[in-house]
């Protein structure tokens, strides 16, 4: 570090506020798209220790978690620690944080819709998509369904 460095309490990193006061590698996770040990890889790639406080970070250091973030390939992260493997529409393997993340699993969830495949049908009629039972979960998807038992109107109580 060149001379006396400030405290930040708020550190701007891929468009999410970060905590200053928590540990780098802790602050880290709080950006969508990056996990527990994405969050250390990012660390020991990038040459900074994950104990120092978010806050205590230079400019450089901050210059320098954002590339590793947007571009992991100039890192050499393996191809197995990325969100993106093997994109539908140019082939190629990927990290996505934050907003990108976001607009692209909406647009995956579209296009499963668009095409009407079965795990579409089941996003558009609001049923679990990935083979879990539907008899007692999933009450609020359905609609209002009723349980229980229904009495005729004008039947005594106790007899149906």
């Amino acid at each position: 570090m060149t001379g006396k460095e400030e405290f930040k309490h708020l550190v701007r990193i891929a468009n999410t506020d970060l905590d200053g006061n928590a540990s780098l590698s802790k602050a880290l996770t709080k950006i969508k798209g990056v996990g527990f040990m994405y969050s250390n890889m990012i660390c020991s790639l990038t040459g900074i220790e994950k104990n120092k406080k978010a806050g205590n970070l230079a400019e450089e250091d901050i210059k320098k978690i954002e590339s590793a973030l947007t571009s992991p390939s100039k890192f050499n992260v393996p191809e197995w620690m990325l969100n993106r493997r093997k994109d539908v529409e140019d082939g190629t393997s990927k990290h996505l944080v934050s907003g990108n993340l976001l607009f692209t699993h909406e647009n995956d969830i579209k296009m499963l819709k668009k095409i009407r495949c079965y795990r579409g049908v089941r996003h558009t009629s609001g049923l679990p998509v990935r083979g879990q039972r539907t008899k007692s979960n999933f009450r609020r998807n359905k609609g209002k369904v009723s349980l229980g038992v229904k009495v005729k109107p004008g039947a005594k109580p106790g007899k149906v």
